[in-house]
């Protein structure tokens, strides 16, 4: 998941759109430093943003520290109430919230975007009914064991410009009801949003409990090394989760990483063309192609390779990408010009490799904003940039196979694990080879569907850890034992 190396220059002639501001200890914070966000879809500026420095992250983990010990006593249904408000409250504002989103991530306001914010209201209400447990391990004459666990203290979020809302959702509401308090830096691409959608939540929650700092990558390095905070949580590329992790090692901090993905499809020979094209083209161009989890790499049998590959053109053909205020787009653009720069390097290098595209392949200049179509490319093999790399974006590889246990090991041969999928109308088999992926989730006849009771994380270089379900709540609690005389 790469993010913005460099925040993009104030606009002296911009205002905000919306009056949103950093919060630390309860308070709205005023800077004089700003620094200006892009709107996607023309490629310039339409607002600043509040910059912090290092005096406000200090006082942003001071305020979480000190809101700590209070919100940690607060029994547990106390702070599950806290947070069910804020759902509410989320849900009486998810159209502002989506407008803003869809302007700096590019994503339509009207389905994408609002789709997000509901699936954040959704998401907050689902952890907020998850109790940890206490395991009794042991109890017979000698004694009596138990397993508890217990809020850690400070948590930094760091989170990327796919999904502004949903992954902020994903890390700060386990994290605030397991007794932690939060200090949040949204992506300085897409802060907007996710600074509003604090100031939402700060309205229904103790002072310091959800603090945000918004600015550039050196901010996260400075919650990654500082003494006061306790873990990290973390969604964004590899290379920045092991600077993170090396940042970390200072005081031990407990830390969960979400990173890349390059995550394998691979269609058997027995599966249905038309109804495997569909929902495999739903899981591969998702939100533009930026899903950690959308398929990435996607193998066909040779038998119905060329039948696939074609299906899968029409539909990429066929889809509307434009501005995320269009009531027609389907898709909108790519969230930066980095990332579009970097897709753009990925299509020339295939054409020149003697890749063919079925359908897109070239970036559209529309308006100046960052559009590369949905682009379907064939005649493509493991060993070139477009396989083997992560594209986040709307182009999809489909590579050939003959043997099925040879595209498994192929599928394997990549360093990043995330997910991956096989397809086929026989699911016993397919079971079979789902076991053998080398990735922390697997999925038959589907691809990237999560919920919030079920565990995800990565395996090899995709990341530490897991999020969702009481495996995501224990991530941020101290498993404690409780050793205890017999008969009590």
């Amino acid at each position: 998941m790469p993010d913005p190396t460099q925040t993009a220059k104030p606009a002296a002639d911009l205002a905000l759109i919306e009056p949103v501001m950093m919060v630390i200890g309860g308070h709205k914070i005023v800077t004089g430093d700003v620094f200006a966000v892009v709107d996607p879809a023309t490629g310039r500026p339409f607002a600043n943003c509040p910059l912090a420095g290092e005096v406000q992250v200090e006082d942003a983990v001071a305020a979480a520290r000190a809101a700590f010990c209070g919100w940690a006593a607060l029994p547990i249904e106390q702070r599950a109430a806290h947070l069910e408000r804020v759902a509410d409250a989320l849900e009486a504002r998810k159209h502002d919230v989506a407008h803003l989103l869809s302007r700096e991530q590019g994503k339509p306001a009207h389905s994408a975007a609002l789709g997000e914010v509901g699936g954040a209201i959704n998401w907050t209400r689902a952890t907020a009914k998850l109790r940890p447990q206490v395991e009794v391990l042991k109890d017979d004459a000698t004694g009596r064991v138990e397993l508890r666990r217990k809020p850690l203290g400070v948590v930094a979020s760091i989170t990327p410009w796919n999904f502004p809302i949903l992954i902020a959702i994903w890390h700060i509401i386990p994290a605030i009801l397991g007794g932690n308090t939060v200090v949040l830096k949204p992506s300085s691409g897409t802060p907007l949003s996710t600074l509003l959608m604090v100031e939402i939540a700060n309205e229904h929650l103790p002072a310091g409990v959800l603090n945000s700092v918004s600015g550039p990558g050196r901010l996260g390095s400075q919650l990654a090394g500082h003494a006061g905070v306790d873990k990290i949580v973390f969604t964004g590329s590899t290379p920045t989760g092991r600077d993170i992790m090396k940042h970390g090692a200072a005081n031990l901090k407990r830390l969960t990483l979400e990173l890349g993905g390059n995550d394998a499809a691979i269609v058997l020979a027995d599966a249905d063309v038309e109804a495997t094209a569909k929902k495999v083209f739903l899981k591969s161009f998702g939100n533009s192609g930026q899903v950690c989890a959308a398929i990435k790499r996607l193998y066909v049998h040779d038998s119905i390779h060329d039948a696939m590959a074609e299906r899968l053109a029409q539909l990429a053909s066929a889809a509307i990408v434009g501005p995320g205020d269009d009531p027609q787009s389907q898709y909108g653009p790519v969230q930066n010009g980095k990332q579009l720069a970097f897709l753009t390097g990925l299509a020339e290098d295939a054409t020149a490799r003697g890749g063919r595209f079925l359908a897109g392949g070239l970036p559209e200049g529309k308006g100046g904003g960052f559009y590369f179509p949905l682009s379907v490319v064939v005649d493509v093999t493991d060993g070139m940039p477009i396989v083997d790399l992560e594209q986040f974006g709307p182009i999809l590889p489909i590579i050939r196979f003959h043997d099925a246990e040879e595209a498994v090991r192929l599928a394997n041969a990549n360093e990043l694990g995330l997910g991956g999928s096989i397809w086929s109308s026989d699911v016993g088999e397919a079971t079979r080879l789902a076991a053998l992926l080398e990735c922390g989730s697997a999925w038959v006849n589907d691809h990237s569907t999560i919920s919030p009771d079920i565990p995800f994380g990565g395996a090899k270089q995709s990341g530490l850890g897991s999020e969702f379900g009481l495996h995501g709540l224990y991530e941020y609690m101290q498993m404690q034992t409780l050793r205890l005389p017999a008969g009590a």
